[in-house]
């Protein structure tokens, strides 16, 4: 099982990204949430990853945190109906501080609202999942870019502050993903408020 890649990033958009190493360019498919930390092309770039071998194809998954990939696989191993290209597009849409909050709250609204997903898989995963992430089963602390476990509950207190504010979810999620790029895993609340606003 490959379950990291390391190399350089010689091309990527919103869902792919080519990885460079030793010759040989490997195509990883990769969330929104992922992409949006790569980096410049040229730069390194180090992605923990999953492989799904089928007969007539072996696709490569990356995620920019172990944690990312343990959730990505948490999913497709435990979820009825939610096979790799579903569980992308879910964590395309929502961080996983955000993704662990709903499931753990049983907000299938916040679930329904990601694309390829209705309220009955929503609720799957509402059912399926929250047991397993209770008991702590192999889920690392949620953290940002450098592991700060600190990181998810900040993210996750400005994203309900910014809905508190009259923002869409997903859009709260967002604005705070890019707050965090900016400022780094360590801030504050509400410095990613503020950030956000902006």
């Amino acid at each position: 099982m490959i379950t990291s890649i390391q190399g350089i990033l010689s091309s990527s958009g919103p869902l792919r990204a080519v990885i460079e190493v030793g010759g040989f360019g490997y195509e990883v498919n990769v969330p929104v949430t992922t992409s949006e930390r790569l980096g410049p092309l040229g730069a390194p770039v180090k992605l923990h990853t999953h492989v799904v071998y089928r007969e007539d194809a072996q696709t490569l998954y990356g995620f920019a945190t172990a944690a990312e990939r343990d959730f990505f696989r948490l999913m497709i191993e435990n979820v009825t109906g939610v096979g790799p290209k579903v569980a992308l597009s879910i964590m395309s849409r929502l961080s996983l501080p955000l993704l662990e909050g709903a499931i753990r709250a049983g907000d299938v609204g916040t679930l329904s609202k990601c694309p390829g997903i209705g309220k009955k898989t929503a609720e799957r995963l509402v059912v399926e999942l929250r047991a397993r992430m209770g008991a702590g089963e192999a889920l690392a602390p949620v953290g940002g870019a450098e592991g700060d476990p600190s990181a998810g509950g900040a993210l996750r207190d400005a994203v309900a502050a910014l809905v508190a504010l009259g923002y869409r979810t997903q859009d709260a999620d967002q604005a705070t993903r890019r707050a965090m790029l900016a400022l780094g895993p360590g801030a504050s609340t509400e410095a990613l408020i503020k950030k956000a606003l902006t």
